[in-house]
Order: C-alpha cells, then sequence, then structure tokens
C-alpha cells in the first residue's frame, strides 16, 4: 500500500463505518505548451505531475453516489442515473460534487452503478492544474473497477470530458483527462486532439542541469465563468468564417488574417494557429535534447496568450517577467487563464534567484506572495491499494 493511500483510508472508514474497497489516484497536470489548442483539435504537450486527487471508494448496488470530500464539509447523495447536474440548479456549497456525480451519470451508461466516495487531494485549489480532471479519472478508474467495466485509457479520457463538458457544464476540451490517465514518468504527452492519438516525449530537466517551477500566482481561476466560453465561441466562429472544421485546419495565416474582418476574431486565431507550431516544435527541441532552447518558445507562448488571445491576468506577467530578468530560460502563463499558475524553467543555479525575483516582484506590488512548486514529470492516474 502507497502511504499517501493512508489517510483517505482511515478517513473513508470514519465516514462511512467500513472500509473501502480500493483507492484510486489521479494526478494533475502541467501543459507545457500548446494552450486553447484542444478544443480547436489542434495539439497539446501536458505532463502529470505527482500531486493529484485520490478517491477511496466502495462498491453500492443501490444505483446511489455518496460522495464526501476530505477538504469540504459538506456530503452530497444523489442517484448514479439522473439528468445533467447542470440542469438540476446545484447551489455552491455541491458545486464540487458535480464532477465525480457527472462521471458517474456518463457510466451509468456504460454499467458501472453506484458507490461511496472519499475524495483527498493535496494540488492547491484555483491554481490552474486541473483537478476537476483529475477528479474525474480517479472517480472513473474508481467505478470501472467496483463494476468490472472495461474501458481502455484513451476513450475513458473522451468521456471524462464529455462529463465535464454535459454534467458541469464547462465546455473544456481533452488535454487535461488525457494527461491525467495517459502520462507516464520522466516524459510529457504530444497529444493529438482530434484524433486522440498521443506519444511520450522525453521531459527530464534535472538532468539538462534545469528545473521547471509551477508558480501559484495566488489568483484563483474559475473556468466555467463565460470567458473560457467565449474564447471557444470566437474560435467556432472564426473557423466556420474561414470554412474549415477548426482552427487546427488553418495552413495559411496570412490569408486566414486577410479574410476575417473582426479584428478580435484575427487575434484569436493567429494564437491558435501559432500556438499549434510552437507544440510541433517544442516536440522537436525535446527530442533533440535541446531543453534550454525550450525556454523561447514558453515565452512566445506567453506573449500569445497576452496579447493575442487575451487570457494572461496581471501577477502572471509579473511572474513571467521577474523570473526572465532573473535568469531564467523562459516562462508562461498555463491552464485557461484568468489567474492560476505560470511555469518557469530556469537553471538550477538561479532557482533560487527566479524565486526570490518573483516573491519580489508580487511584494512590491502588495500582492499575496506567490507559491512554488517543482513539478516533476510523474506516473498517470492508477490504483493505488
Amino acid at each position: 500500500m502507497d502511504l499517501p493511500a493512508v489517510p483517505v483510508i482511515e478517513g473513508f472508514a470514519a465516514a462511512f463505518g467500513r472500509a473501502p474497497d480500493g483507492v484510486w489516484h489521479a494526478p494533475g497536470r502541467v501543459n507545457l505548451i500548446g494552450e486553447h489548442t484542444d478544443y480547436n483539435d489542434g495539439f497539446v504537450l501536458p505532463f502529470a505531475l505527482s500531486r493529484g486527487v485520490s478517491v477511496a471508494a466502495a462498491r453500492r448496488d443501490d444505483g446511489v453516489i455518496e460522495v464526501r470530500s476530505r477538504q469540504a464539509a459538506t456530503a452530497v447523495t444523489a442517484p448514479a442515473d439522473g439528468p445533467p447536474v447542470v440542469s438540476e440548479g446545484w447551489p455552491a456549497e455541491r458545486a464540487w460534487a458535480a464532477y465525480p456525480v457527472g462521471v458517474a451519470r456518463v457510466l451509468r451508461e456504460h454499467g458501472t452503478g453506484g458507490a461511496s466516495l472519499l475524495i483527498d487531494s493535496d494540488l492547491p485549489q484555483g491554481a490552474g492544474l486541473s483537478s476537476s480532471a483529475a477528479l474525474e479519472c480517479a472517480t472513473a478508474l474508481a467505478l470501472c473497477d467496483l463494476h468490472g467495466v472495461e474501458i481502455d485509457r484513451p476513450a475513458l479520457a473522451r468521456l471524462a470530458q464529455r462529463a465535464e463538458n454535459e454534467q458541469v457544464g464547462m465546455p473544456c476540451g481533452l488535454m487535461d483527462q488525457s494527461a491525467s490517465l495517459l502520462c507516464t514518468a520522466g516524459h510529457a504527452l504530444m497529444l493529438d486532439c482530434r484524433s486522440g492519438l498521443s506519444s511520450q516525449v522525453p521531459f527530464d530537466p534535472a538532468a539538462a542541469g534545469l528545473a521547471l517551477l509551477v508558480v501559484d500566482t495566488r489568483a484563483a481561476h474559475a473556468l466555467t465563468g463565460g470567458e473560457y466560453g467565449r474564447r471557444r465561441a470566437e474560435c467556432e466562429e472564426a473557423a466556420a468564417a474561414l470554412g474549415v472544421e477548426a482552427l487546427r485546419d488553418v495552413k495559411d495565416l496570412a490569408g486566414a488574417l486577410g479574410t476575417l474582418r473582426d479584428p478580435v476574431l484575427r487575434r484569436r486565431v493567429q494564437h491558435v494557429v501559432t500556438e499549434n507550431h510552437r507544440v510541433e516544435a517544442s516536440v522537436g527541441l525535446l527530442r533533440a535534447g535541446a531543453l534550454p532552447e525550450f525556454g523561447a518558445m514558453l515565452n512566445a507562448s506567453h506573449l500569445s496568450l497576452r496579447d493575442q488571445f487575451e487570457v494572461s491576468w496581471p501577477e502572471a506577467d509579473a511572474a513571467v517577467d521577474a523570473a526572465v530578468r532573473a535568469g531564467a530560460r523562459g516562462g508562461r502563463m498555463v491552464g485557461g487563464g484568468f489567474g492560476g499558475s505560470v511555469i518557469v524553467l530556469t537553471p538550477v543555479s538561479r532557482a533560487d534567484g527566479v524565486r526570490e525575483a518573483i516573491t519580489a516582484a508580487y511584494a512590491k506590488r502588495g500582492w499575496t506572495p506567490p507559491g512554488f512548486l517543482d513539478a516533476v514529470p510523474s506516473p498517470g492516474a492508477q490504483r493505488l491499494s
């Protein structure tokens, strides 16, 4: 039994009066590059973190999902078979449970049933490290194992994505669920979000004398708000105007920009098309072992997200600027935007100075001090006990 499973096992016994049938863990993720490309049928390059969400679970045969969390006081009981959670108007204190209940309702079609679940997470909330997808994937693995349902992992990732889209009302792409289920230690995942095909790309910053830092900017985000959905709608509008299925299919960027009259749509297209190219170039750099050069890709991605896609935020911009001035190779905002985290690629010898520079930049502005996490490419979701 892995040690991370012990607290959630003990908590489950206290909450439900019996031992769980097992414990499953799914990691959060950091996306190296490829932001807002997933729902445009494009390319992404995430890797799994060592931190994530653990679910202790026991099978129930009454068709009920009972969900508790070590981080939330509210317990939620709901039928595993029901309408989209978003349509039921759950109050805010129950909103976190929409993810596991939503997964249960989607998987019900494939033969799963009820369960008692206790959730535990060591991911910082609101940091943009995909705690929601980790919760979905850990729940999905647990339900499949408990009810003897076999679904391959790429298909399970799509079902978890469907749960978030239909049940929670968040129009996310496929990246987060795929990263949580498919990543392997020491690698990033090159994922084609149209076909679902993926490959493992070696990613070992320490071997190159580098460190990848995750900076929690302490500006929490909530992507179920309108801005994320608006960006997706703008991309769909641009694709329709250009006569392509998705912006991934734009081959002549200059021609596309000349065709679109709306300056907002032009900016969105420019980001998505160039970001896809940055993903492909980054894969080449990583396979060649040219990790220091990858920093330039991070910087270019951040500028595009800030200026063309307009999803960055002041704390992220300040963190990237301070890191690069302190000697980092590059950095960028990660996640959907409007809050969350930044990643910084820095020589190990300069990592302490980079942290100090970012912290000083925040103090100068009177902001809450940032948090730091050393990001090590880790295994994907698995059963712990």
